[in-house]
């Protein structure tokens, strides 16, 4: 069983079948294990606590309705690169950007969990903080790696901060930061966040969403905010670089730069 030092647990939901199907393991044990991923932040204040480094995975399997990120849901698309070679270079960024730790989300961290345990691990050995989103509830993510998914227990054992369960769109919380809804866990699964924890265990908290404009009016949104919250922000601010139709292009143009090398 995986050890919960101090949580806020989630509240109903447990009719729901998002995310109780075990994801199928991406490498096979030995391999070194590549990571398919979207986007990278060194820097933001808006994916847990203090300022970390936040790294969104593309693929996802549980298809929550209404996910802030439907365009990472496919296991096609965006980036691939080797996770500890990534690692290396995500770690000195962000150390540089004075980022206190990482966030891992997407996406969903557990359907590619050897790879975002590598990620996870080289944090740690820098000193600092691995907070993981996931869609899986708690006590399934224990059960399968109690039934041999030594990669999913890699990533549990990496994690200092879980945020728990499928985003519900029935059950709305707007009391708790970081979360969408009352059926998610907040759990500090380490020492280093169980004080955040137990705040808003006791008193709650506010989300909190970052908007960065590039140079040629293209949007990018991270954070969490309701889907006519997000509409009313974005009003006459320019497409989303991170939009599925942004993102389909960006890909199209990477592959036809990959073709003429």
């Amino acid at each position: 069983m995986t050890p919960v030092v101090m949580q806020s647990p989630g509240v109903g939901g447990e009719t729901s079948l998002l995310g109780t199907v075990e994801p199928v393991r991406r490498t096979s044990r030995g391999m070194a294990p590549t990571l398919r991923w979207s986007r990278f932040l060194a820097a933001t204040e808006a994916e847990g606590p203090g300022v970390r480094a936040a790294v969104w995975l593309q693929g996802c399997a549980v298809h929550c309705p209404e996910c802030f990120n439907p365009q990472l849901w496919a296991d096609r698309g965006g980036l691939v690169g080797d996770s500890d070679a990534l690692a290396s270079e995500w770690v000195e960024r962000a150390t540089a950007a004075g980022a206190e730790g990482v966030t891992l989300l997407g996406g969903e961290p557990f359907d590619q969990a050897g790879a975002a345990a590598s990620i996870a691990r080289a944090f740690r050995a820098a000193g600092l903080g691995v907070m993981t989103f996931t869609g899986y509830p708690l006590d399934r993510l224990t059960a399968w790696a109690a039934g041999g998914r030594d990669d999913i227990a890699a990533l549990l054992e990496a994690t200092d901060l879980l945020c728990d369960g499928p985003y519900l769109r029935s059950l709305p919380d707007v009391a708790r930061p970081w979360v969408g809804s009352r059926n998610q866990g907040i759990r500090a699964l380490t020492n280093r966040y169980a004080d955040d924890v137990r705040r808003i265990a006791t008193d709650g908290g506010a989300d909190r969403i970052e908007v960065r404009i590039a140079r040629d009016g293209t949007v990018a949104v991270n954070g969490w905010a309701t889907d006519a919250a997000l509409a009313g922000l974005l009003d006459d601010l320019g497409p989303r670089a991170d939009s599925p139709a942004q993102v389909a292009a960006g890909s199209r143009a990477r592959t036809r730069a990959e073709a003429a090398r």
